[in-house]
C-alpha cells in the first residue's frame, strides 16, 4: 500500500478561478510593499524557473478561514 501524500497543484489560472480574484489582486496579495499584502495567503511554489504553482490544500484552508472570519 502507497503512504505518499498527493499533491493537488494550482497554476495561476486555476488559483483565480477558484479565488475569485483577479490576478493583480492576487500579486498585491502576495506583494509585502501592497497595502493590499496578507501574510496568511500560501507562499507560491516554485517548480522551475518558469512555473510557480500553490498547493490547493493550503489555498482551500486560506478561503475557509477567511469565510469563518467574514462570518464572525
Amino acid at each position: 500500500m502507497n503512504n505518499q501524500p498527493t499533491y493537488k497543484m494550482l497554476r495561476m489560472k486555476q488559483l483565480i478561478e477558484k479565488t475569485g480574484l483577479s490576478r493583480s489582486t492576487l500579486y498585491d496579495i502576495m506583494d509585502v510593499k501592497s497595502k493590499r499584502y496578507d501574510p496568511t495567503f500560501p507562499r507560491a511554489i516554485k517548480l522551475t524557473e518558469a512555473t510557480v504553482c500553490w498547493l490547493e490544500s493550503e489555498v482551500n484552508a486560506w478561503l475557509e478561514r477567511k469565510i469563518n472570519s467574514s462570518r464572525g
